[in-house]
């Protein structure tokens, strides 16, 4: 707490914006966790069902799974008597649903990964302010309280780069995984309209037309 003191209101700006990151951080690393798949293991088991026209047995699997890539696949298998053209659209749209999934919250830590340093130098340049104001009154010993004021300004900009640095390598791998997610899903559509095109599963039965 007497830390707190020494950092004042920015330090706990910065404290609130560390906890608010960490949740996030945890809570997208737990989602891509649940995301992940084998996806060419997938789409041979879902080709093979396509190619026998067992409609249920292709939504039973894809159903089986939590991934985007299930929740983009089930959505063709739905409207597989759609025209191609129809049914890559309606793919497209479904793959940015699932991006926005995957990017939700990642603006919020490129904001504070910005932010944080900003914040820091902020608090420093107050404290500064705040030695420099009360400069006349140092003389001989005194410049020893001189250099205690400027070592509790700097409090600030340690705390700042100490949030920023994490928050930066945490959203550097989450956007990488964001994108490897959004190939996965593009090759997963291109896999769907070429099985398509091949007339595959024409004796599958989609929910919609």
């Amino acid at each position: 707490m007497e830390i707190f003191t020494y950092g004042g209101p920015i330090l706990w700006v910065l404290t609130i914006l560390s906890v608010l990151s960490l949740a996030i951080i945890l809570e997208r690393l737990w989602f891509f966790k649940v995301q992940s798949t084998d996806p060419q293991k997938l789409e041979t088991a879902l080709g093979e069902r396509l190619y026998l026209g067992d409609h249920k047995g292709a939504a039973e699997l894809l159903m089986s799974g939590k991934s985007s890539l299930h929740r983009v696949l089930k959505v063709a298998v739905d409207h597989w008597k759609a025209d191609s053209d129809a049914l890559q659209i309606l793919l497209e749209q479904e793959v940015r649903r699932e991006l926005f999934k995957l990017e939700r919250g990642l603006s919020f830590l490129a904001v504070v990964s910005r932010i944080a340093p900003l914040l820091g130098l902020l608090g420093t340049i107050l404290g500064m302010i705040d030695v420099f104001r009360n400069l006349p009154g140092f003389s001989g010993a005194n410049m020893a309280m001189m250099a205690e004021g400027i070592w509790k300004a700097l409090i600030t900009t340690v705390a700042g780069l100490s949030l920023a640095i994490p928050v930066i390598l945490s959203l550097t791998y989450l956007q990488s995984k964001v994108e490897d997610m959004e190939e996965t899903l593009s090759r997963g559509v291109d896999f769907i309209i070429r099985e398509k095109l091949l007339g595959r599963g024409e004796n599958v039965e989609g929910q919609n037309s």
